[in-house]
Parts: structure tokens; sequence; C-alpha cells
């Protein structure tokens, strides 16, 4: 059994240390939190241990892996500590919000053979992941257009917001990876637009944008469309649509359940979308555990690493450049 041990006992932490406790081959080995009631209260739930300190987790001989919930400026250096104590790490996203912090820190664990696991829960949706099967096995032919829509069913507290280092490197990062997981190829240059129409004071106080469409090309003219809200009033809208030159493959949201209500006045009434992304995703969650305990146990590099949270970050990074200086960005920028 696998002894996995949480850092941060936040909103995603609690659900990651749920899943943990009750997967067949691994065991929650503990968690920490800077908050010392929530760590406490988790371990008080779940009967595992609380821990007094991170130094505590990283040194403790009955914590084989760690997995990273923590808050974003930490990531790196908790990576770093992991390696260094040989701990395999299963790390949310994003790494780092700073490009060049994430290029120090793949100089630091260079050479490690440690799993290291980015957290795009998203490649794990069954939905998301039978698009991607279509798109490499050949069934929609040559893909010529992927359309990836990801909208929140409200926009999150301002203080998230202020400290989310802003929509591109915070919402729209999981779409950034889930495309270059579906096209199967680099893109070349981004171009974004970036509007505040769900909380323009916020926005404009933050120099943040909360509605926005990114357009990536590849060096071969494939085409990426990417459409963000912070807000959608009928729950959380996650759609991927594949075109190719044979078919097309879609993914849809989830409802409570799909039954169809047909009446006098109205047609095709259905449930409506499930409201949160953790129940959107809860699945794709649990299957993310199970991949990260098939990494450890196996030696096998995890299907999504470290170098996929840089590229990811990257995208993020020429999307804002691209709408501040409203223009087209090459990736070779950031290389």
């Amino acid at each position: 059994m696998l002894r996995i041990a949480v850092l941060g006992c936040g909103r995603i932490g609690r659900m990651h240390a749920e899943n943990i406790h009750t997967h067949p081959r691994a065991v929650l080995a503990g968690v920490f939190d800077v908050v010392k009631a929530a760590s406490e209260d988790i371990a008080s739930r779940l009967g595992v241990p609380h821990f007094p300190t991170s130094d505590a987790v990283f040194d403790s001989a009955e914590v084989d892996a760690i997995l990273i919930a923590t808050s974003t400026a930490t990531h790196a250096d908790f990576i770093e500590q992991a390696m260094r104590c040989g701990k395999p790490v299963l790390c949310e996203k994003p790494i780092d919000l700073s490009l060049d912090r994430v290029k120090l820190c793949a100089e630091r664990i260079a050479g490690s053979d440690l799993p290291i696991m980015l957290g795009f829960v998203r490649r794990f949706d069954e939905g998301h992941g039978a698009v991607r099967k279509a798109v490499a096995a050949g069934t929609l032919g040559e893909l010529h257009q992927l359309t990836i829509t990801s909208r929140d069913p409200d926009i999150a507290t301002d203080a998230y917001i202020e400290a989310s280092g802003g929509i591109f490197h915070d919402m729209t990062i999981h779409d950034f990876d889930m495309a270059r997981f579906i096209m199967g190829e680099e893109f070349e240059t981004v171009s974004a637009v970036g509007a505040r129409l769900v909380s323009p004071e916020l926005m404009e106080r933050c120099d943040d944008y909360d509605t926005i469409t990114v357009v990536m090309t590849t060096a071969s003219g494939k085409q990426c469309t990417i459409l963000n809200s912070r807000r959608a009033v009928y729950g959380s809208d996650q759609r991927v649509e594949a075109f190719g030159s044979a078919g097309m493959a879609i993914s849809e949201n989830r409802t409570e359940h799909g039954a169809k209500i047909y009446g006098a006045t109205f047609t095709d009434q259905g449930a409506p979308n499930l409201n949160f992304f953790i129940e959107r995703y809860g699945s794709a969650f649990a299957a993310e555990i199970d991949a990260f305990v098939d990494a450890v146990e196996t030696g096998q590099p995890p299907s999504v690493g470290f170098a996929d949270g840089q590229k990811a970050l990257e995208l993020a990074e020429a999307a804002r450049l691209s709408v501040r200086e409203g223009r087209s960005v090459k990736l070779s920028e950031f290389s």
C-alpha cells in the first residue's frame, strides 16, 4: 500500500485526502495545512495523523509519496524538497505563476527519476479521454479544429481572484493542457482577447479578465479555440469538440441524470448541469489518484508530468502577452 500524505487541506486538498483514504492500493498517511484547524478537522474525520509542520511530512519514514494541494507559491519549493527526500509527488497545477521559477525548478530536479505528476485532472475524464482516443486512432481522419469550452458556474470570491494569478494561469491553464493532450502536436502561435463582462470592477482592480477567447495554431495549420467565462448561470460548462476530415467527436456536459421531459408547452427539458468542478470531475479525480499510484508502483513516468506543466504555463504566458500587446504571439518567444 502506497502511503500518501496531503499538504494543503482546503477544498481541493480535502477532496484528495478523501479519495486517497478510500483507494484500494493507497493509505492516507496524514495531512498538513498552515491553518491548523483545517488539517486537524480532516485528520479527526478520517482518523489519520496531523503533521505539525510541512518539514515533518517530508521527514517522516511513514510517508512514501506526497500530494501537494497548497497555495501555488509553495508548489515549486515543495516539489524540490520532495525530490531531495526521495518522495514521488502529485502536485496541483500550476507549478508556479512564474515561468522563470518553473525553469529554475526544472534545473534543480534534473536527473531525478522519481515520478512527478501534475494535477491536470481533465485528462482523466472519460468523455474527454474518448475524444483524445478517437483523434489518436485516426477515427476522425486528419484533425482540423479543436474547440474547448470551459465556464465556471459563478465567479469565485474576490480574495481568490486577487491571489489566482489571472484567468490564463488559474483557469485556462487546464484548457491549454487539454488542447495539447488532444491535439497531439505542439502549438506555434497564440492569439487571445479578453473582456471584463462578469465583474468589471474586480477585473479592473486585478488587471485581469473574466471572459476570454484564445485561438492557437500548430505549424501544420491545425486550429484550437478555447472559450472561457467566470460565470455560466446554468452550471459548470465543460465541453470538448474535435473536428476532422472524416468526422467529429464531442464530449458533453454532465447532468444529474440523462432523462428528458416533454410536455404540451415544452420539449427536451433536462436536468441541470452539475454545478461545480469537483462534482463534474468526481470520477476523474479518483482516476487521477489511481494513475499516480500506478506510476509510483511501476516506476513508469506519469501520463502527465512536469514538462506538461511547463508547456501549459508557456501557453498561459503567451495568451496573456497577446491580450496585453494586441498581437499574435509565437511560442518560440518563451524558449
